[in-house]
């Protein structure tokens, strides 16, 4: 683990966040054999209200969205320099501020975020499974600029709010930031050329290992050896209304589950940012 200060694990929902910390998890216990997926916790995900609750003192449940938001940052820069905790955290807030004009993730708080970003056009079959919505509304949901997870007024859900913005804006909103250093990793090269992708996140994170050790813990994170693993024993994240939460973990699967219409809405709701990550050709064609 990380010394005083936090790590953050960013992506817009269903872009291998899941994968990146299995991979993380291997390598941090040096598995050689199996891995448990129901062990991967390296540090509270960024929008637990546990986390935000036990800092603060109180129960945060009949506070408003944007109250806790101004707590967030806070409780992020006590956990990290007051308690002296680290560790790699999970979020997938698009990097945003909050009424105060503070940055909802604390940059004195932040030692860095490995950002990882996914082909829009791939996203969009596994947030309609994730969410259980259509893939019509799952195009909706990436291109609505107030879209969040956990959006509401008050009550007692574990996750606090999320704001999503539209997928592109959840991307600039990260590789972009100037507040905090950033490691783009893209999900393609997470497949194309795993080794590489992976060991420089993981050097990004302070975890400068062995190479045998970063294939062993790719090896162990396999997409059929993930599939197994939670069909024999489950898998608690995932949510009551999916069947499995690892569907394909295949790059490309779009070109056989969306129509034509759906992929014209997602290039034109996401050229330039789908320009910049090269997942469109020069004539502005999906690759």
């Amino acid at each position: 683990m990380t010394g005083p200060g936090l790590h953050w694990l960013a992506s817009y929902p269903k872009s291998g966040n899941t994968w990146f910390r299995v991979v993380l998890r291997a390598y941090l216990d040096g598995a050689d054999d199996e891995i448990d997926l129901n062990r991967l916790q390296t540090g509270l995900i960024g929008s637990s209200r546990l986390w935000v609750d036990d800092v603060v003192g109180f129960d945060t449940a009949d506070l408003y969205p944007s109250e806790i938001d101004r707590m967030r940052p806070l409780a992020y820069r006590w956990y990290a320099l007051q308690d002296g905790f680290g560790g790699y955290h999970k979020i997938h807030d698009a990097f945003l501020r909050n009424d105060d004009g503070a940055p909802l993730v604390d940059p004195q708080a932040t030692n860095g975020a490995v950002y990882i970003v996914r082909n829009p056009l791939d996203i969009v079959p596994s947030l309609a499974a994730h969410l259980s919505i259509t893939l019509d509304e799952a195009v909706d949901v990436m291109g609505n600029p107030d879209a969040a997870l956990a959006n509401t007024a008050r009550g007692l859900n574990p996750q606090l709010r999320q704001r999503l913005c539209t997928w592109s804006g959840h991307v600039e909103s990260w590789v972009d930031a100037t507040e905090i250093p950033v490691h783009v990793l893209r999900y393609e090269d997470m497949h194309g050329t795993p080794r590489e992708a992976f060991a420089a996140a993981l050097a990004f994170l302070g975890l400068r290992g062995e190479d045998e050790r970063v294939a062993r813990a790719i090896s162990l994170a396999g997409f059929d050896r993930l599939v197994h693993l939670e069909t024999t024993r489950g898998f608690r994240e995932r949510p009551a209304s999916m069947a499995r939460f690892f569907r394909s973990g295949r790059t490309g699967d779009w070109r056989s589950t969306l129509q034509e219409r759906q992929v014209a809405r997602i290039v034109s709701d996401h050229a330039p940012v789908m320009q910049r990550f090269g997942y469109l050709d020069k004539d502005g064609e999906p690759v």
